[in-house]
Order: structure tokens, then C-alpha cells, then sequence
């Protein structure tokens, strides 16, 4: 095994001056709450696969926006590298493993199950072919009752992050939402119907 540890000096030498910016997928969601947080992503992964040249690369789908971006940046920019989604690692309760989970307290630990359950209820109805817009209300009714403030809750097509996406497309549940002061993110695939 070969781990690849650059200086703050390698990566960011006297003089930087660029920025990698991904539009489109990095503009709406968690970019839209932290404007410039994709291009500082962008930038530093761009930056690493020059210096270490994979042939595949794996990202965690927990932060699927993330994702979105190093693949577009990765197939606008003829990079050659292969993407891999890695499956969201979850606790036996089903909230996503993140390190944001030691700021909860014992009582709100308990309550953010509602995200994922929420989302695995509107994602089952959505793949059904239920009504969209009532199955997000509900997601989103689900989380405020437990306690969450919510930040977003959206269907958006799994490649370009649009929103409102063609149901023959691949399609993502996507969700950001404060417990207390900690702000939580989770996402679903939505099972594309058998044909």
C-alpha cells in the first residue's frame, strides 16, 4: 500500500492562483448553503489526480453532491479516471456513519433516525410512480415532526443534480437538515421501475 501525503506547501505553493469551477452541479443543494465549497473540492481533487494519476478513484455517496462534481469535472476535463460511488456506510439504525454524528446529543442521536427513514419512505413511494411533490411533502412533514430544521429535500436526476428529472433517468433523493445545531446530510437512489 502507497498513501500520498502532500504538504500544505506542495498543494498550495507561494503564488497559487487557480481555482477549478465545476457549474451547473455544484450550484444548487449543499452549493447554493456554501458558496465556493465545491471549487476548493474541485480544486484540491483536480490537484491530486495530476499528482497521482489513479486509473480509479473512490468517493463515498453519503456526500452525493460531491460525487456529481468530481465526476463532471473528471469526464469535462478528459481526465481518464475511472469514478467509483462507494454505498453510503450506515449505523444498524440506518443514520449515515459521519463524524458530524458525535454532536448530537443522546436524545437528538435518537430522533435523527427520522432522516433516513423519511427518505426511505419517500424514495419507495417515488419509485413506485406515486405523486412526487406529496411524497417530499411528507418526507419533509416527517422530518419537522422529529424535530428537524430542514434545509432541502429534492428529487434530482442522479448525474446533473437537476431537479424535477425524467423518471426514465436515474434519479436521487437528496436531503440536508439540522438536528439542534448539527446539519446532517443523506441520500437515496430511487429504484428505476422494471421495464
Amino acid at each position: 500500500d502507497l498513501v500520498w501525503i502532500p504538504s500544505v506547501e506542495t498543494m498550495y505553493p507561494d503564488g497559487f492562483a487557480t481555482t477549478v469551477s465545476v457549474a451547473g452541479v455544484s450550484e444548487t443543494f449543499d452549493g447554493a448553503a456554501r458558496p465556493g465549497h465545491f471549487d476548493g473540492v474541485a480544486t484540491v481533487v483536480g490537484k491530486l489526480f495530476n499528482q497521482v494519476r489513479p486509473d480509479t478513484a473512490y468517493f463515498g455517496e453519503k456526500d452525493f453532491q460531491q460525487l456529481a462534481v468530481i465526476r463532471r469535472m473528471v469526464s469535462d476535463l478528459d481526465m481518464g479516471i475511472d469514478i467509483v460511488g462507494v454505498p453510503t456506510q450506515r449505523e444498524d439504525d440506518g443514520l449515515a456513519l459521519s463524524s458530524r454524528n458525535i454532536y448530537l446529543d443522546e436524545e437528538e442521536r435518537a430522533k435523527a433516525t427520522a432522516l433516513p427513514r423519511a427518505l426511505g419512505v419517500a424514495a419507495r413511494s417515488i419509485g413506485r410512480g406515486d405523486d412526487v411533490e406529496a411524497a417530499l411533502s411528507d418526507a419533509r412533514a416527517t422530518l419537522s415532526a422529529a424535530g428537524f430544521t430542514i434545509d432541502y429535500v429534492a428529487l434530482a436526476d442522479a448525474e446533473t443534480l437537476a431537479e424535477n428529472p425524467d423518471a426514465d433517468r436515474p434519479r436521487r433523493l437528496l436531503a440536508a437538515a439540522r438536528m439542534g445545531s448539527t446539519r446532517l446530510i443523506d441520500n437515496i437512489a430511487i429504484e428505476m421501475p422494471e421495464s
